[in-house]
């Protein structure tokens, strides 16, 4: 299972990686009339699934949680919450990619934290240290880190360009 659950927590990380590079691509692939950005709301909403059932997996769940778990799982949350209220479904799933205007925020977390998502997502994870074993915790980590590594770089040259 352990080799399982390993690949299963970097399934998602291969595909966010493509869309980055390739956003006409997957403009072409979604066809006229469909939102790029919902469609791939979709495929990773069925993708973080996945993740969570290879973590439960490997897990050992046991109560009480220990004292860090609500303050880290608590707070990573509402940024993750707080980064969907501000940029909405097509801010969150790539629509500067692809070639959607997408207003600059500057509330917080923004401005505050670099990459508050990724951020509040790594605080939720570290919050499972408990239940889930190091390694699968340290491997979506780094999936996190490679794709803000991967995200820091925007080339306005592969853009997608809208068809309207």
């Amino acid at each position: 299972m352990g080799l399982l659950a390993g690949i299963g927590v970097l399934v998602p990380f291969p595909y966010y990686y493509w869309l980055w590079r390739n956003p006409q691509t997957w403009m072409n692939l979604c066809g006229p009339g469909r939102d790029p950005s919902k469609a791939m709301a979709q495929i990773s909403h069925f993708l973080k699934l996945i993740q969570f059932v290879s973590l439960f997996s490997v897990s050992s769940l046991s109560w009480p949680p220990p004292f860090y778990f609500w303050p880290l799982f608590l707070f990573g949350q509402f940024l993750n919450f707080r980064v969907y209220q501000l940029l909405g479904e097509t801010g969150t799933y790539y629509g500067v990619r692809f070639g959607k205007s997408i207003p600059w925020v500057t509330e917080f977390p923004f401005g505050v934290i670099k990459d508050p998502q990724y951020v509040g997502s790594i605080m939720s994870l570290l919050a499972c240290l408990n239940w889930v074993p190091f390694t699968y915790i340290l491997l979506w980590v780094l999936g996190y880190v490679f794709m803000i590594c991967v995200e820091s770089h925007e080339d306005p040259a592969t853009r997608a360009k809208l068809i309207t």
